[in-house]
């Protein structure tokens, strides 16, 4: 055997038999000779390892799952089973989004990105999480919107077979979403539905698209009501609980067109998409100076993740008012950041922007999971884990949190 030189290395003192003595810890920088004979005389001795260590990077829990048995609830699954890789993100992300950004001080905006309402996940999991209080106010795409109105009208909608041929379907006046089917004429039914609501007086204005939706909210819970159907509309539940719904495109769905078509027609509805910047700023700043937190919970990304992150340089870039960004950042997606797009672009990146407050970062988590499975597994363990919050109501707290808006404006004109 070689003789040790009995030198220092990577923390161990090497002895002349080639065993590692001291109470340093084996490291991949260590000598690599020394560390393996150590080793094997500690086998040999029967000695039991220790593998804690003081390292920082140690201090997270065992890795030591229940076995599952099924006897197990989804909170039991997600806690004791969901280890490593995406499903340890999406554990992440439903212990944050209960423990911590369900707190009573904070404020919730929760946005809708891909075809999600036409799944049945209106139903299933936002109008439990709605009417829980457990989402506080919702940035959408309008096809959600309109696609979960067909629930809320009575209309149906079918599972399919993906691979079936879409010339077939369209001959027999089926229309597909993937593997989502349904009848032609429930496009033709919602579109009629839409066009009569909105030639109503009450249309006839300008206004935000939390106001639009609310008003269209009322119409589908009366519709709900007359068919004797219950809960199946986001928008009815929304306006029932008082979360302002907005949307970032309201020309991008088929609810703007039926709008856009009526404007021909001589009817002056108007979705303000001025008045959507800053109320949705409005939110944000009202809580923070409320002393409470904001939360952005993101389904997907897309323009409705821009739309409610962006709120924070509103306050800050464009008006001027002191701020340090959202508290508690939850993204579900399957975009990857390296392509450039909104919907993969990490919390990190947000903070240059002003977006995310970078004290905040641990509180951010980004699940790669198909939001079709985390949404339903995460309102679960949501439920099963935390009372019901009071319902904040902030559809009627409108004006007065635009007021709080308009006075930190006001003060910054005077500098």
């Amino acid at each position: 055997m070689a003789k040790s030189t009995g030198r220092e290395r990577g923390g161990f003192k090497a002895s002349r038999h080639g065993t590692v003595t001291g109470k340093a810890r084996a490291s991949a920088s260590g000598p690599k000779a020394a560390q393996k004979h150590a080793a094997e005389a500690r086998e040999a001795s029967g000695k039991k390892v220790s593998t804690t260590a003081a390292s920082r990077f140690l201090k997270g829990k065992k890795i030591a799952p229940r076995r599952i048995d099924g006897s197990e609830t989804v909170a039991q699954l997600i806690d004791g089973t969901f280890q490593a890789y995406n499903s340890g993100r999406l554990r992440e992300a439903a212990q944050l989004f209960t423990e911590k950004m369900l707190g009573s001080k904070v404020t919730v905006g929760l946005t809708l990105t891909g075809a999600l309402t036409p799944a049945g996940l209106g139903m299933s999991c936002l109008i439990p999480l709605i009417e829980a209080g457990f989402v506080d106010w919702i940035i959408s795409t309008g096809a959600n919107l309109y696609h979960d109105t067909h629930f809320g009208l009575g209309l149906a909608m079918h599972r399919g077979n993906p691979t079936e041929s879409d010339v077939l379907l369209r001959e027999e006046g089926v229309v597909r979403i993937y593997d989502i089917f349904f009848d032609y004429d429930v496009l033709l039914s919602t579109d009629a539905f839409f066009r009569k609501i909105i030639r109503a007086p009450e249309f006839q204005r300008s206004m935000s698209s939390a106001e639009f939706h609310w008003l269209c909210g009322k119409y589908v819970a009366e519709r709900e009501r007359i068919l004797g159907i219950g809960s199946k509309s986001l928008l009815s539940a929304a306006y029932r609980c008082g979360v302002p719904v907005y949307t970032s495109s309201p020309g991008d769905s088929s609810i703007g067109m039926n709008v856009a078509a009526l404007a021909l027609e001589g009817y002056s509805c108007t979705i303000d998409p001025n008045a959507d910047v800053n109320e949705t700023a409005s939110i944000v700043l009202a809580a923070k100076r409320a002393g409470g937190e904001s939360a952005i919970c993101i389904m997907v990304g897309g323009s409705p993740k821009n739309f409610a992150l962006q709120t924070e340089p509103q306050i800050q870039e464009v008006l001027g008012i002191d701020e340090k960004g959202h508290d508690y950042f939850l993204q579900v997606t399957d975009a990857r950041p390296d392509t450039g797009g909104l919907s993969g672009a990490t919390p990190a990146e947000a903070v240059s922007w002003g977006k995310i407050d970078p004290n905040r970062l641990p509180d951010a988590v980004v699940c790669y999971v198909d939001s079709t499975i985390a949404l339903p597994l995460i309102t679960s363990y949501a439920l099963a884990k935390k009372k019901p919050r009071k319902l904040k109501r902030l559809y009627d707290k409108r004006e007065a949190n635009m007021a709080v808006l308009k006075a930190e404006f006001a003060k910054t004109l005077k500098k």
